[in-house]
């Protein structure tokens, strides 16, 4: 059975005239599932019911269980919780700032990273997602705010996983996503991040995409960036900040370095210095991320007087930089919060049956 929303409308179209159905129909369906965020078959009452049954029997619609919603007390984060069909879950959050409505998707069960800061994978690397699973975050947050008479404006690919150690998928899920027959979001408002997979930069780079990049820096040299971010042992730093400037090349698009502030680890002036030294010249900009505390991950937010010399330091290096503070810590929004406590929940009810069956 083959996966809808990993589908082009062409594709579609195929389908149907080997199903001995009319093509015209793949418009109808896509207006149902893209435009009107309907993943049900049998509500798309425009379809014949010899037409459902046969799309019903070829292919997979609804990859995603929704489990819950959460919203941070200034109504401007959403975080949605995700069951997959084995079981295991994925989270999505919507950002909402004056009218962009920015939707921060998973590629990933877990992450293969690791970052010391990070919830995402502090159980592990579970799986990849399918293009259709990535896709379908969207399609159905989309369908949420379509009662709002909102939609979508910008896709981050910055919940959890690394987005390059899925390659293939995310690059399948950027071209159904900015397709203008589906949910038609610009490439120019799509962003992938990464920890810094340099395979992955280099072949990004030649894809022909107008899509941003970000690079997940999180330190200004190699010694820091391997105590906070194993894969840093694996990618030196100067040959990712070499694969990001060719990106910035080839492409002529600006790049972002993100920048996690955690205190007594990076936040000293002296850091910001080094950092300034390591990007001068450069066509970026810094954003950085004052730390969203974890449980269980002993690590601090620097004070607000820290986050001011910091940026002072940069400002005066003239290195472009943009201070975002923290959104939806009520709601657990950080990267894989929400899911790991889920699964945690799910384990420790499991464990409670087996208690009482061997009781």
């Amino acid at each position: 059975m083959e996966n809808f929303c990993e589908l082009s409308l062409e594709e579609l179209k195929q389908h149907l005239q080997d199903m001995q159905e009319h093509g015209f129909h793949a418009q109808q369906i896509f207006e149902w599932v893209y435009g009107r965020g309907v993943i049900d078959w049998d509500k798309m009452s425009n379809l014949s019911k010899d037409l459902r049954k046969k799309l019903t029997d070829k292919f997979r619609l609804g990859q995603l269980e929704f489990v819950k919603m959460t919203t941070s007390t200034d109504n401007e984060t959403y975080k949605f919780l995700w069951k997959l069909s084995e079981g295991n879950f994925v989270e999505s959050v919507l950002i909402c700032s004056g009218t962009r409505r920015t939707l921060c998707v998973s590629s990933q069960v877990g992450c293969p990273a690791r970052c010391a800061f990070c919830a995402s994978g502090l159980n592990g690397f579970v799986r990849n997602l399918r293009p259709a699973e990535i896709v379908e975050q969207a399609v159905q947050v989309n369908h949420w705010l379509k009662d709002k008479d909102e939609r979508i404006s910008h896709v981050v690919f910055m919940g959890m996983g690394e987005p390059f150690k899925n390659y293939d998928a995310v690059l399948k899920a950027i071209h159904l996503l900015s397709a203008p027959e589906g949910l038609n979001i610009s490439q120019r408002r799509i962003t992938v991040s990464t920890v810094g997979i340099t395979e992955g930069i280099h072949r990004f780079t030649t894809e022909g995409l107008k899509t941003s990049l970000v690079l997940s820096l999180h330190a200004p040299n190699q010694k820091i960036r391997q105590k906070i971010m194993p894969y840093a042992r694996k990618y030196p730093l100067h040959e990712i900040i070499k694969a990001m400037d060719e990106f910035t090349l080839k492409t002529k698009r600006d790049v972002t370095y993100e920048y996690v502030l955690i205190e007594g680890v990076n936040d000293h002036p002296d850091h910001a210095f080094e950092l300034a030294h390591l990007l001068k010249g450069k066509q970026c900009t810094v954003n950085l991320i004052p730390y969203n505390p974890v449980p269980g991950i002993r690590l601090s937010r620097p004070s607000n007087k820290a986050i001011k010399q910091f940026r002072t330091v940069l400002f005066g290096a003239k290195i472009v930089n943009t201070c975002r503070f923290t959104k939806g810590p009520d709601i657990a929004a950080a990267c894989g919060q929400l899911a790991l406590k889920e699964a945690e929940t799910c384990s420790n009810k499991k464990s409670e049956q087996l208690i009482v069956i061997a009781t």
